[in-house]
């Protein structure tokens, strides 16, 4: 067979609704002898994209081999992917944007056209990330928040309405609409797409990693870097190692008083044990049946957690129906109908499909479940969390548990009435000041505040945030309606949330505020203070906003272990708020549950969560809804119409956008006084030719870090301080602490976010004694910041290093973890094992990552940090996974040897580490062509 003609070969027609395409038949591929129904769907889609972008050049015969001949076991032959389009959120989208912006400038100073420089597919940038939740409880706090985001974000927001002007095939959805994976979900997602009269599946790639979320409704797409996503939109193939395909197995419907949130929860678990990183995971079985599209897309959300790169969902009647509801063409329903049932697409159980493996969950196993304190995978079922909170406290914190009974708390504090407690407790002083306690050492503490004229008792394991917050459950109708349902069962028994739990309501889109007005239950979530805060992710991403002055006050004098619970997918150290120390991943409709409750020590399936006015015990038990109760509620509130409302005015944005000024022209003006937006310097007089790869010598390490170093730990994320580097570079430019902003809202400005970078207050590098950003410069001894040491080896000429552990990089898709490490003059990363995007990352930004051999460690090899290090083997004939030798001399004069495997895992990843970054890489083909 002749693979060069093939595509030709194959191209067939398709009538539906009247009208003739054109599409690239894989059951006509069955018939030249290739078994294609064997193929796991996400497979099948990856088959046709590589023939229909066939070119025997960036997409060769080799690829469509290997495609053809997929093999369950996976392979180390890469194949190509060219995604329909590409999803951005602000946080990823304005560094891309800076990026294309600074190539354009790159291009009109080598004397070329600048316009050549633009998206070759369609880019949706939804802006989503820079809410903050400074007021909450409050029906003005959604309008106070979004002026405060305007104030703040102006100059980013002024880049980005000028993009979406110079740039074709570039659109912006302003601030205030929804988060962009719920968007996404709900509107964006075509299903199928067209163009040139050929039918296609719709893909994407998106910079933020819970991309996937869309794969709930049968279209593939993952997360990458801000830095491959850039790549992809200027007409590069995304390459990627043929992956192992894990099929989920689904049996058996949710028991009643379960959730979505649940099943995700214990599915993160499940996945996590077995190990899916780098594979792709596709659902099938008759569980499926039971699993609306908002469930599967929760599930989907969850892939980063989980560790894969997908996991999909194939089309079927539910598909349809969800595309219906969301008030999609019914022309274009039955297009996608028609196309998927021709084409192998369609979810066929009789498909004899092979998988690497096969899991399986019974959904009737499913418990009522949070996950945390620190990671999404640490499942704790909800009657073992008062349990789990105890060891937790002793174990991590060294503090025996003090039953509240015996805190002398009075009845009135724990039973729901007057929040003012009283005690004779020698240890407690009458509180005379906000916050007043002695601390008994080794034990559980207490502290005594005062709020708005109350006090109250504030002890370790008390929850003093909890936010219905994140694209994960906020586009589930079944978890959103049930919160609200939970909240006037609630109010109906006369219970009420804590005085010191600060709440927020942040839906993913304007939708299910329409639907929870429509219901009532938005004003029953109001009574309990989870007014909406925003449209966007907040505490999910670190966005919670101040605490109130005498919490933050007493955590911070006191050390207290506080909590937070909320409905999102991220809970790693330091995310949520810097002061909270234990965070917990739960169903929307929980988190109203703990908020009553105000504390996670407690079983909330066993012990009352409060007291009405007449001291009757409440249970969850008393205040949780039925499923055929939320279904009546869903099946009268939800309707095509607020979707096509809402979302037929998405682009215009509020008053707010429609008056912000901006800048104009092909190329953006910068303003060197700018402290959000600067040029990036990546691209400033690139040499036409790459340098030769050259031997690295006499690097020394910067940073000697453990296992499960996150994303999060590497990239500037959240607040930070005027004594920090960050801090004081903004001081010096006139920045007062109270407008330093966040990290994620200075990511156009590659100043901050190197200062930033590796600056996570729990990040532990084991060459520094504080926890923190901190590391020894080696030549003196001397203890600093990471980023001062970094510049102090870079008047050196050091190149460094960084020594790590397992999973290095997971979490989100964060490219300034890998553009930081790049600007502190970090060459390689030697770690156990990486996370897949962060691995790219790297490569993409010129950092070469090295892995320790199978059962190797730093630790093993017997390394401090403190050695000095010589790579051999780097030049200019470097191979994908080739071994290269490393040398570490310790200061008495011994030398350490050992191989590690060079990470580059293509041929096309070593031409972008050659050229030191694939946007370097696609620039210099640019500027050829031009």
């Amino acid at each position: 067979m002749d693979l060069q003609k093939l595509s030709q070969e194959v191209r067939r027609s398709l009538e539906s609704g009247g009208k003739k395409y054109d599409y690239y038949s894989l059951p006509a591929v069955e018939e030249k002898g290739f078994s294609v129904r064997r193929l796991p769907y996400s497979i099948r889609i990856l088959l046709e994209n590589a023939l229909r972008n066939f070119d025997n050049f960036g997409i060769t015969t080799e690829h469509l081999e290997t495609l053809l001949n997929w093999q369950a076991a996976g392979s180390d032959k890469e194949i190509p992917y060219k995604p329909a389009r590409v999803l951005m959120q602000d946080f990823t989208g304005v560094p891309a944007v800076v990026d294309l912006a600074s190539l354009r400038s790159e291009m009109q100073r080598k004397g070329k056209d600048p316009k050549k420089i633009n998206p070759l597919i369609p880019v949706d940038l939804v802006i989503d990330h820079s809410i903050q939740v400074e007021y909450f409880g409050t029906s003005y706090a959604f309008r106070r928040n979004v002026e405060l985001e305007y104030e703040r974000n102006k100059e980013r927001y002024q880049l980005l309405k000028w993009a979406q002007k110079a740039f074709k095939n570039f659109s912006v959805v302003p601030p205030g609409m929804g988060i962009c994976h719920q968007v996404n979900l709900e509107y964006l997602a075509k299903g199928v797409m067209e163009k040139d009269g050929v039918l296609f599946p719709d893909t994407l790639v998106g910079t933020d990693s819970h991309t996937p979320m869309v794969n709930g409704i049968g279209v593939l797409g993952w997360g990458v870097g801000g830095i491959e996503a850039e790549a992809a939109l200027l007409g590069q193939p995304i390459y990627f190692l043929t992956p192992q395909v894990i099929g989920l197995k689904l049996t058996g419907e949710l028991p009643a008083g379960t959730t979505a949130t649940d099943l995700v929860l214990t599915i993160t678990h499940l996945l996590r044990q077995f190990g899916v990183v780098g594979k792709f995971v596709e659902v099938f079985g008759d569980g499926l049946d039971k699993l609306t599209v908002p469930d599967r897309a929760t599930i989907s959300n969850m892939s980063p957690e989980f560790g894969c790169t997908v996991t999909f969902f194939p089309v079927d009647d539910r598909t349809l129906d969800y595309m219906a509801l969301t008030g999609r063409p019914d022309e274009w329903i039955r297009v996608v109908e028609d196309y998927c049932k021709a084409n192998a697409l369609w979810r066929n159980a009789q498909d004899p499909v092979e998988y690497s493996h096969v899991l399986e969950l019974d959904l009737g196993s499913v418990q009522p479940t949070v996950s945390g304190p620190k990671r999404p995978q640490d499942k704790i079922l909800v009657k073992d969390l008062k349990e789990s909170f105890k060891k937790l406290l002793k174990e991590e914190h060294q503090r025996d548990y003090i039953e509240p009974e015996e805190r002398q708390e009075n009845t009135w504090l724990n039973e729901g009435g007057s929040q003012t407690a009283f005690t004779d407790h020698p240890q407690y002083k009458p509180a005379g000041a906000e916050v007043a306690v002695e601390e008994v050492k080794n034990k559980q503490r207490t502290v005594r505040v005062r709020l708005n004229n109350e006090e109250y008792l504030l002890s370790d394991g008390a929850i003093v945030i909890a936010a219905i917050t994140s694209c994960t459950n906020t586009s589930n109708p079944s978890v959103m309606l049930g919160a609200g349902l939970v909240a006037k069962k609630a109010i109906a028994r006369g219970l009420d949330v804590k005085p010191w739990v600060k709440t927020s309501l942040a839906p993913g889109s304007k939708v299910v505020t329409d639907y929870l007005e429509r219901s009532g239950l938005l004003e029953e979530l109001e009574a309990l203070r989870f007014h909406v805060v925003g449209y966007g992710c907040t505490s999910c991403i670190g966005n919670s906003g101040p605490l109130p002055a005498p919490i933050a006050e007493a955590i911070e004098k006191h050390n207290l272990v506080t909590a937070s619970v909320l409905s999102g997918n991220r809970n790693f150290e330091a995310r949520v708020h810097p002061q909270v120390k234990m965070n917990f991943l739960a169903s929307p409709m929980l988190v109203v549950a703990y908020a009553i409750a105000g504390r996670v020590d407690i079983d909330l399936l066993n012990e009352p969560l409060g007291y009405d006015p007449n001291l009757e015990p409440v249970y969850l038990k008393d205040i949780w809804p039925t499923q055929e109760e939320i279904f009546e509620v869903m099946k009268k509130v939800i309707t095509p119409e607020d979707f096509r409302k809402n979302y037929g005015q998405i682009f215009e944005g509020d008053d707010l956008w429609q008056s912000l000024p901006a800048p104009t022209g092909e190329i953006y003006q910068w303003d060197e006084n700018s402290t959000y937006i600067q040029e990036a310097p990546f691209f400033k007089n690139l040499p036409e030719k790459p340098e030769p790869i050259e031997s690295l010598e006499g690097a020394r390490v910067l940073l000697y870090l453990g296992d499960s170093v996150t994303t999060d730990h590497i990239s500037p994320a959240g607040s930070f301080k005027p004594d920090s580097p960050a801090g004081q570079y903004l001081t010096a430019k006139g920045v007062q602490p109270k407008d330093f902003n966040s990290y994620g809202s200075r990511r156009g400005n590659h100043e901050v976010m190197m200062r930033g970078t590796f600056a996570n207050v729990r990040i532990k590098n084991k060459l520094a004694k504080r926890e923190g950003g901190y590391t020894t410069y080696l030549p003196t001894g001397e203890e600093m910041t990471v980023f001062d040491a970094a510049m102090k080896y870079q008047s050196d000429g050091t190149p460094l290093l960084v020594l790590a552990g397992k999973e290095y990089g997971s979490g989100s898709s964060r490219d300034w973890a890998a553009k930081g490490t790049y600007l502190l003059g970090i060459r390689a990363v030697i770690a156990e094992s990486y996370e897949r995007i962060h691995r790219s990352n790297l490569i993409g930004m010129g950092v070469l990552p090295l892995q320790f051999k199978a059962g190797e460690s730093a630790a093993s090899l017997g390394l401090d940090g403190t050695e000095t290090f010589s790579i051999e083997g780097l030049d200019d004939n470097i191979k994908p996974q080739a071994v290269l030798r490393v040398k570490a001399q310790k200061s008495n004069g011994e030398t350490i040897e050992f191989d590690v495997i060079c990470r580059l895992d293509s041929e096309i990843e070593v031409e972008y580490y050659r050229h030191k970054g694939i946007l370097n890489y696609v620039l210099r083909q640019f500027l050829q062509e031009a």
